[in-house]
């Protein structure tokens, strides 16, 4: 059996083993990944990583309750405790200053970390955005609400992607496979439960501290994403004072699988 690429290195962060890839050398970015059930900083980021280590140190862990890191029993599930065990992620690193790439729910944290620790924050990139209040989507709903099948894995697939090319169902027998793992939908259904517009007003950062940021940013969105609107984005391109905006056309949440080539050189040029 293949060994799981999805499992890197293992650091300890305050007595919790949190799984990350490392690669590349020069200026670092961390990337931080999005809330989908099964997800993993590698299954975000396995097309991102290997183009960004040519240029970059490029660090992307598995947030608490995801991915390969621990999963404490009895950890607080909410912005101010992952945003504290990614500093502590850091600081065990070594990594005192880096710029942060943020997808999704990992885009809310990572305005987050710029707002509670902004010299530690270089550049910002968020795609795809949570971090900023709105109405709950049909399409997060879904996402936020799985209950493990194959069949409502497939479904996801659709919501998340644009193009039905990448909704393939091997894609979904993997993702389904990863949902499924030990421990892994214990967690994610703690996280999240109905109503869920509470868990999208709890992730934001109030838009005045967001308005202060000095941090030079790049807003990346999906026109055509149903997971989160692309109205956050133009939000926080109002807010955000050195800020600029990319949309993709033809492009639902997944801006980095979908159009990666394009995705990489972008964020590449903007960090460099």
């Amino acid at each position: 059996m293949s060994e799981n690429p999805e499992i890197g290195s293992s650091v300890d962060v305050d007595g919790i083993a949190t799984n990350h890839h490392r690669a590349g050398s020069g200026p670092v970015v961390l990337l931080v990944h999005g809330s989908g059930p099964g997800v993993s900083a590698w299954a975000n980021w396995r097309l991102t990583i290997p183009a960004l280590a040519e240029r970059f140190t490029v660090v992307a862990p598995d947030i608490v309750g995801f991915g390969f890191t621990d999963r404490p029993e009895g950890f607080d599930y909410s912005l101010d405790s992952w945003r504290a065990h990614l500093l502590g992620f850091a600081d065990a690193l070594g990594l005192d200053r880096f710029s942060m790439v943020g997808n999704s729910f990992g885009g809310a944290l990572a305005l987050s970390m710029a707002a509670h620790a902004p010299e530690r924050v270089d550049r910002l990139v968020l795609m795809g955005a949570a971090g900023v209040s709105f109405p709950i989507t049909e399409g997060l709903d879904r996402v936020w609400g799985y209950e493990p099948s194959l069949e409502t894995m497939r479904g996801l697939l659709d919501v998340f992607a644009f193009d039905p090319a990448f909704a393939t169902d091997e894609l979904a027998e993997l993702r389904y496979a990863a949902s499924v793992r030990p421990g892994f939908q214990e967690s994610f259904a703690a996280m999240f439960p109905a109503p869920r517009q509470r868990w999208v007003d709890a992730l934001a950062t109030p838009e005045d501290v967001i308005a202060a940021l000095p941090h030079r940013t790049l807003v990346v969105h999906g026109r055509d994403d149903r997971v989160i609107p692309l109205s956050n984005s133009y939000r926080l391109l109002e807010l955000v004072d050195d800020a600029q905006l990319h949309v993709f056309g033809r492009c639902g949440h997944w801006t980095q699988i979908e159009h990666a080539g394009e995705f990489n050189r972008l964020v590449g040029d903007f960090l460099a």
